[in-house]
């Protein structure tokens, strides 16, 4: 079986670090690195691994190319501090360690919890994200938010999935959600020639629509009306904020 190196990346993730690291405890290397947390996030997770290194964070795609040559291992798993491994995903990934496989990463689907609540429709029942790939095959786009891994090679896809966690309470939700329409604002400053009025009404009002009717978001009931009204406020925000930038005010 080829040898694996687990990468977290943290920021005051004291409430999630202990189970996250506890789900990836079967791999052979275990890395943190963590951008200047201001909770216990660091101390807690030293009981676990001995390699928690601080990072000055830039955007999500280099904190993690930073991080990746220094790994030991050419196979890598990314977990999110608010992810799980479950043991079912667990078997499949040592599966692939000990098997000649011909794929250089795999996308992985996630279980995603909102406000207490598993989520099954609502624009996330096919979400998935590149997490397991090899090192010498695969970087992250130097891009704010929603950075992916590109591969030179065939990608694969797993069957069992991570649980995510996607929500701690409403004021870390707000602070998330104020960052990321920031960084997504700032991805699109070259990409969008002028932001309009189908950028700040008709672009949110679908956003909505394809997430509550065409993805089915009134089958999770009160909280899939809440995630499907919270995407289109994402939107509408993000595209305001672009709006601002071009017109030369500093969006932090």
């Amino acid at each position: 079986m080829e040898k694996l190196s687990v990468l977290i990346p943290t920021k005051n993730e004291e409430i999630h670090i202990e189970a996250v690291l506890q789900s990836v405890a079967f791999a052979d290397e275990i890395i943190v690195v963590d951008s200047f947390s201001t909770d216990n996030t660091v101390e807690l997770a030293k009981k676990y691994t001995d390699k928690v290194w601080i990072h000055e964070y830039k955007n999500s795609g280099a904190q993690k190319n930073w991080a990746i040559p220094q790994c030991s291992h050419e196979w890598i798993l990314v977990v999110d501090a608010d992810e799980r491994i479950s043991p079912e995903l667990q078997k499949e990934i040592q599966a692939i360690l000990s098997s000649d496989t011909q794929y250089v990463a795999f996308w992985i689907g996630r279980i995603n919890h909102f406000m207490g609540k598993l989520i099954r429709y609502s624009g996330w029942q096919g979400d998935a994200v590149i997490r397991l790939f090899r090192k010498s095959k695969c970087r992250y786009q130097d891009l704010e938010v929603h950075s992916e891994v590109e591969t030179s090679g065939k990608v694969g896809r797993l069957k069992n999935k991570l649980v995510h966690y996607t929500y701690k309470n409403w004021p870390d939700y707000q602070q998330k959600m104020n960052q990321y329409t920031t960084w997504g604002a700032n991805d699109r400053v070259n990409k969008v020639k002028n932001v309009t009025l189908f950028h700040l009404a008709i672009k949110p009002m679908y956003r909505f629509f394809r997430h509550y009717i065409l993805r089915a978001g009134f089958l999770d009931g009160k909280h899939g009306f809440v995630v499907s009204a919270l995407s289109a406020y994402n939107v509408f925000m993000r595209n305001l904020k672009l709006w601002r930038i071009k017109q030369g005010e500093k969006i932090d």
